[in-house]
């Protein structure tokens, strides 16, 4: 029916675009993780995951920001999350839509502070998160910005009891495109 010569010709090509479709999942679903930062200036144990539920494309509004901490960075109690953004960021969050997320389990929170002037949101959730816990903080209904770019978003923690200085844990560097 077809010559072997037009399968030689055909068959490479054919594999070849069934692999970059095959491929093509996979590009989207590393969209949302930190990937390789080669020139951040975030060194890789500080370099935090996250996930961007509807794609992170610039000026999107209902996005879904998955923030997560491992358990092995939460080695203290913590009392409050504080997540700092740079003055670029001109995206918008909902302080009525966050979720705590702890060991799969949403925690009640006691209060979220957005404070739009110095580029921080502060979570406080009503009973202090036990250390060597993984965390989600879920940021729902963000409104990304309209220009796309990449945005260090810095978590500093307080622990219960603690003198009130933050401590760094990470940064998640999240690409909006």
């Amino acid at each position: 029916m077809f010559s072997r010569s037009l399968i030689r010709r055909v068959f490479p090509g054919l594999a070849i675009a069934g692999l970059l479709v095959a491929g093509l999942p996979l590009l989207s679903v590393a969209q949302g993780l930190p990937g390789l930062t080669i020139f951040g200036g975030v060194k890789g144990d500080d370099n935090l995951n996250y996930r961007l539920d509807f794609g992170g494309r610039a000026g999107a509004t209902g996005e879904r920001y998955r923030l997560r901490i491992p358990a092995k960075k939460m080695k203290l109690a913590v009392a409050q999350f504080s997540i700092a953004y740079p003055d670029y960021y001109k995206g918008e969050f909902d302080p009525k839509d966050v979720e705590l997320i702890v060991k799969d389990k949403s925690v009640p929170i006691q209060e979220v502070n957005w404070n739009k002037e110095n580029n921080f949101i502060e979570i406080f959730p009503v009973d202090p998160v036990p250390a060597g816990s993984s965390v989600e903080i879920q940021l729902s209904n963000v409104r990304n910005p309209s220009s796309g770019g990449i945005y260090y978003f810095n978590l500093q923690v307080l622990s219960p009891g603690d003198t009130p200085l933050l401590r760094y844990l990470g940064t998640w560097v999240i690409s909006i495109s």
